[in-house]
């Protein structure tokens, strides 16, 4: 029978830390062959109740058997400062007391006993009284430091366990760390599959992180739960790893690299095989903090480092310099939410000139934004944001919108002819519902699709060049022009090209700073133009500067000239006085 009950202890409650305050080592001793012949093993005894709290502190048990009549400091003061301490607010306290005093019992209650048992102690009494208190604190602390999706450990719990891990490593002169594993795009596979499978795939994140951290608690075979790798969730889709107890960052930065590679293997999800990345920031106590909320952050930083700035490695380690840049990109793009709304993008058009008739029959639409507080911003800074974040098709939707219904003001005024261009972002070009959206734009704004043509990058256009083909013949049935981008800094062949059905080629700015100095880059123009014109498309140069340069190029089929050279990019108001206007005539 004692060993069924032995057994039991064991299996539910075997690792219970129990720590017993007494001035009376023999009650102690008790105690303990009691408890011992239940199954428990883990004991802490302390006779100098001056002592009770630092050994709490430092060894964190479980339960709490106090005796309340000790000298110098009472049970009662212990019990006290216990309770003003946030870190035991719920630890369990059984009182073990031998007075009969009901005030005393009353006293002990309103500073947060548990239970109590009288002295001298019953065996059977003794067993019960713990195995039922150990029962109810694991179910309070299931639910109070438990993540309900994944089963792992919350932020909570893992903020208490990083305050201890901190305790213990700088006591004995060892690093403490946190990675904060964050997912890479797993918003939009929430609004492509839905909540429930994002949340299926979540339960099979955090069980490949757990295994991974199971495996190397096992290697290191510690014996200390200070020392041992703790994983928890943090948030939505960031994940939390504790790794106490180390000397080299190389440490970390192998847990980081395998915890990469688990992650990045193929999901299983309703019927559909998905892959995820995961980027991973590392932040070291002592340097990067001594307290908890120091780590959490610094780690936090870290691994939005590794997402805003595309690091091939996947994960980075917390840089107090960096994270300065890091702040005012995460400022950046909080603001960059509420600019739409807010009216701060706007949209340039740059003059493109026929070289023949030497009018103004097009311009490209450039988005710019009026930061209420900084001023213009780049849109080299803020368009590589919103591709990460998402709000690329947003902003792509409106710039598509606007420059639609002002090229229709002027069509309706006495600019007839002028063909607006927009450029198209990756995200815009894969997404399905691209061509409709374009066909509602031409429809809302009543622009004709004629004098609409929309943008790509040759090396957008040539990642997927069947998916590419399908998606210009169906923007083609609309009516608009479609042009090729930056051409000459991809991978085209005539081939590829034949298949697309273009309008037009743009002759990337780069080929054009050399001339007229660089024979071989006239001669690489001159090339690219006569193909662009054996496949009977118009031909763009843009990044036109200088007169020379102008000149060279009167003597080629060109069609169309953009640069500075003429004009930099205007707004809608100043575009159309430039073109009502003989300026441009001048300069030829």
């Amino acid at each position: 029978m004692n060993q069924m009950r032995k057994a039991g202890a064991r299996s539910e409650f075997q690792d219970a830390l129990i720590m017993m305050v007494d001035d009376e080592p023999i009650m102690m001793e008790i105690v303990q062959a009691h408890l011992e012949d239940a199954g428990y093993s883990n004991f802490i005894s302390v006779e100098d109740s001056r002592e009770a709290f630092d050994v709490l502190t430092h060894r964190r048990p479980d339960i709490l058997f106090l005796d309340l009549v000790m000298p110098e400091v009472s049970g009662f003061d212990v019990l006290r400062r216990i309770r003003d301490y946030d870190e035991f607010a719920y630890l369990p306290v059984i009182v073990l007391t031998s007075s009969t005093d009901s005030r005393s019992k009353l006293k002990a209650l309103e500073l947060g006993a548990t239970d109590f048992l009288s002295k001298p102690v019953d065996a059977s009494e003794l067993k019960l009284r713990l195995r039922n208190t150990l029962t109810v604190k694991a179910y309070v602390d299931q639910l109070a430091s438990s993540d309900a999706l994944t089963g792992l450990p919350n932020r909570k719990s893992i903020h208490e366990k990083i305050v201890w891990a901190l305790k213990y490593d700088q006591m004995n002169g060892y690093k403490t760390a946190l990675l904060n594993i964050g997912l890479d795009r797993f918003g939009e596979i929430n609004e492509s599959l839905g909540i429930h499978n994002g949340d299926m795939l979540l339960k099979q994140v955090a069980l490949r992180i757990r295994s991974v951290i199971d495996q190397r608690n096992k290697l290191l075979a510690t014996n200390h739960r200070e020392t041992e790798l703790t994983v928890a969730r943090l948030s939505g889709d960031e994940f939390g790893v504790l790794v106490p107890s180390f000397y080299q960052d190389e440490h970390a930065a192998s847990l980081a690299t395998q915890l990469r590679s688990e992650l990045g293997k193929v999901y299983r999800i309703d019927n559909h095989d998905l892959y995820i990345s995961a980027s991973i920031g590392i932040a070291v106590a002592p340097n990067d903090g001594l307290l908890s909320d120091d780590l959490i952050k610094a780690s936090g930083t870290a691994m939005r480092q590794v997402k805003l700035g595309g690091l091939t490695n996947g994960f980075s380690f917390y840089s107090g310099t960096s994270s300065l840049d890091l702040q005012e990109k995460l400022e950046l793009e909080t603001d960059l939410h509420t600019a739409l709304e807010n009216d701060e993008l706007m949209l340039f058009y740059q003059p493109k000139v026929d070289l023949i008739t030497k009018q103004v029959t097009a311009a490209e639409a450039l988005i710019r934004w009026k930061h209420p507080t900084k001023g213009f911003i780049s849109p080299a800074q803020f368009i590589p944001l919103a591709e990460e974040n998402g709000l690329i098709l947003s902003i792509g939707d409106w710039v598509l919108n606007e420059a639609c219904r002002q090229a229709e003001i002027w069509h309706s005024s006495a600019m007839t002819d002028i063909k607006v261009s927009v450029n198209v972002s990756g995200q815009q070009f894969k997404e399905v519902t691209y061509q409709k959206r374009v066909q509602q734009a031409l429809e809302s704004s009543e622009l004709p699709p004629s004098l609409l043509m929309l943008e790509m990058t040759e090396s957008l256009a040539m990642s997927d060049v069947e998916s590419s083909v399908e998606l210009f013949e169906s923007l083609k049935k609309l009516g608009v022009g479609l042009s090729i981008d930056d051409f000459g800094t991809g991978y085209s062949s005539l081939s590829y090209l034949k298949k697309f059905p273009l309008d037009e080629l743009k002759v990337d700015r780069s080929f054009i700073t050399g001339i007229p100095e660089n024979k071989d880059e006239i001669q690489l123009v001159q090339a690219i133009i006569a193909m662009a014109k054996a496949l009977r498309l118009s031909v763009v140069i843009e990044g036109v500067e200088t007169a020379a340069q102008l000149n060279l190029l009167q003597a080629t089929q060109s069609d169309l000239i953009q640069g500075f050279l003429f004009s930099k990019p205007l707004p809608a108001d100043q575009f159309a006085e430039y073109v009502m206007s003989n300026v441009s005539r001048s300069q030829f």
